[in-house]
């Protein structure tokens, strides 16, 4: 992957890459809290009221070990929050993430006001001479890359799957036919079978352009 140091696009790249990453390492987090049903009991029992570890274990009939190793998975994924008083810690429930919706949650792609700056700076980041280096692993940047490589293709024109394959193969390092697979996967292709024989053949769809 190139880097840009001491330029604007590279700082404006690293910071849509930590708040991509913020979004989807919190995210991450809280499923995998979520994943487990004796964690879940003890949200049951924090979203009535505050606790401490001893009450919980007696509640859930399980020791006080297993529901500290528990409420640390929920504090570190910011689902619990706990203060001291004289004798214990106590734990509660955080409102403000309960109160999020899924979509939120989940997070989209951040984007800079100026979408425009946002696209050049992922194919910056993704092409070097003019050929896409890797695939993104985020699903809004492989979109953004995708459309940029069939902005070359003719959409009027339909492409035999040889014809394009070799397209691909000089504009892409990573294996072409997963790249053909992904755009038809975005919707950026059709594909249909050649009466004539020969391969499949492609056309650009409606959605083929960048936005």
């Amino acid at each position: 992957m190139r880097t840009y140091r001491g330029s604007r696009t590279a700082r404006t790249l690293r910071t849509v890459r930590r708040r991509d990453d913020m979004v989807e390492n919190n995210a991450t987090a809280v499923f995998k809290a979520l994943g487990d049903e004796s964690r879940l009991a003890i949200l049951r029992i924090l979203l009535k009221d505050e606790s401490y570890v001893e009450l919980l274990a007696s509640r859930l009939g399980v020791t006080s070990a297993t529901v500290s190793f528990h409420l640390k998975k929920l504090e570190a994924a910011g689902l619990v929050s706990c203060h001291r008083t004289q004798f214990y810690r106590i734990y509660s429930v955080n409102r403000e993430i309960f109160g999020q919706t899924l979509e939120s949650l989940i997070g989209r792609t951040p984007e800079p006001d100026d979408d425009t700056k946002y696209r050049e700076s992922v194919i910056k980041a993704f092409f070097e001479n003019g050929k896409l280096t890797q695939m993104p692993s985020q699903r809004k940047k492989r979109e953004i890359v995708l459309r940029h490589l069939l902005a070359a293709l003719d959409p009027e024109k339909e492409y035999g799957e040889t014809e394009l394959d070799a397209f691909l193969e000089t504009r892409s390092i990573p294996d072409y036919c997963t790249v053909r697979r992904e755009m038809i996967s975005f919707g950026l292709l059709t594909r249909r079978k050649n009466p004539e024989g020969g391969g499949d053949l492609y056309r650009l769809t409606n959605a083929d352009r960048e936005n």
